[in-house]
């Protein structure tokens, strides 16, 4: 394990350090949805309950208690062990497994059969804070049910922005197992092969390496596809296939421990018959490559999202400049008919993790870095993306950053 229960209590103690005296913040896990009549989709906890226990089963509830003389108390609810439920509903941790890993005592953890007598005490006594930024309906019907004191949300989101080197060392895991994923993918990259083919591989190659759910919806787009930039539902074989000349755009993402990594590569199904769509091939991939290196020089504490895409953009309106698709003067309205989207964004528990967007970088923010350029005229767009983590001076790369011709190019 790389993120153990005493980093799990660390946080906890840091969250009641930022909230006032004779308080009392309730979280909520939340219930997988329904997908049908009679089954749930795959079970993923609200990421701030998990950021402070590091437990994914369902209907887990915390309070974190801070007295008015400034101690402390923790309670955490489980589902007890029933071999009648687990029979038909699948196996349930023991409390003293739910201890191991959220380094709760014991003695603290509860049935949820309990929360409502045990917690009236709090609800009624307390300042009682919610987290606003969560999106299940537990925490809703509870926060709309009772007086609430304040929003714990932005507390957590910016304790959620700054990752520790245990954090960042999940991220690299979970990088690895996703560009391991991309390695095993690679040989069925030919003329022919069809979105849903390299979809299956991919979310294959993850699952088997243990990330049962991945940190997005994978994306496999063939051609002109890579101009909807979530293209999600691969098409089969009676759909899209690759052709001589094509690209093929993979966004792709594990997750390990939780953490979630974000990777672009595009792939070049050989080469082109016509020259000039060759050269124009030649020439967008130099750019990206170009934009690559730039924002991993640019980013610093003291930078921000909008001064990285000022940076990119400057360089993209050059350059299509000299492509004659803009003119002198361009603005930059002009420019985002080519550079479609921001060029980063934080990454963490979520792969657009929670975040004050308009918060300068700082040490310990991780990012995913994704310049693309998308040019109508020619047919042909993509990006390349790569996961960074903040330093004191700069940034470094969490993932391979491996944009070698060799590598992204058959």
């Amino acid at each position: 394990m790389i993120i153990t229960g005493d980093i799990y209590k660390s946080r906890r103690e840091q969250l009641i350090n930022r909230i006032p005296e004779g308080s009392a913040v309730f979280l909520f896990a939340g219930k997988s949805r329904a997908m049908s009549q009679d089954t749930d989709y795959r079970f993923l906890p609200d990421r701030n309950f998990f950021y402070l226990t590091g437990l994914s089963y369902e209907e887990g509830r915390l309070i974190l208690v801070k007295e008015n003389d400034g101690s402390s108390k923790t309670i955490l609810f489980a589902l007890t062990r029933n071999e009648l439920v687990e029979r038909w509903h699948g196996k349930r941790m023991s409390f003293e497994d739910v201890s191991k890993i959220s380094a709760i005592d014991v003695d603290d953890i509860r049935d949820v059969k309990d929360f409502d007598e045990l917690a009236y005490k709090y609800i009624t006594e307390y300042k009682v804070l919610t987290d606003g930024t969560s999106i299940q309906d537990e925490n809703r019907n509870f926060t709309s049910s009772h007086e609430v004191y304040g929003d714990i949300g932005p507390t957590l989101t910016d304790m959620r922005m700054v990752k520790s080197e245990e954090e960042a060392s999940a991220i690299i895991e979970a990088a690895k197992l996703t560009e391991a994923a991309l390695d095993d993918m690679k040989s069925l990259v030919r003329e022919g092969v069809s979105e849903l083919e390299l979809y299956t591989k991919l979310e294959y190659e993850m699952a088997r390496r243990g990330s049962l759910i991945p940190a997005f919806e994978t994306i496999v787009s063939i051609g002109t596809n890579s101009f909807y930039l979530h293209h999600s539902d691969p098409e089969d074989s009676n759909g899209v296939i690759a052709k001589k000349g094509d690209i093929i755009q993979i966004d792709v993402g594990a997750r390990c421990e939780g953490y979630c990594a974000d990777i672009s590569r595009v792939y070049f199904v050989g080469t082109p018959d016509d020259k000039e769509a060759e050269e124009r091939r030649a020439k967008l991939l130099a750019l990206i490559k170009t934009l690559r290196k730039r924002a991993f020089e640019f980013i610093k504490p003291g930078e921000s999202f909008k001064s990285l895409n000022t940076e990119m953009k400057g360089i993209v309106g050059k350059h299509l400049i000299e492509w004659g698709l803009l003119n002198e003067g361009y603005t930059d309205d002009e420019v985002r008919e080519y550079y479609w989207h921001n060029t980063s964004h934080h990454l963490g528990l979520d792969v657009h993790d929670i975040c004050e967007r308009e918060k300068e970088f700082q040490k310990g923010n991780c990012l995913a870095v994704e310049p693309g350029v998308y040019i109508k005229e020619w047919g042909i767009g993509f990006r390349i993306e790569d996961d960074v983590y903040v330093t004191e001076e700069g940034c470094r790369l969490l993932s391979s950053g491996d944009d070698s011709e060799e590598s992204i190019c058959l």
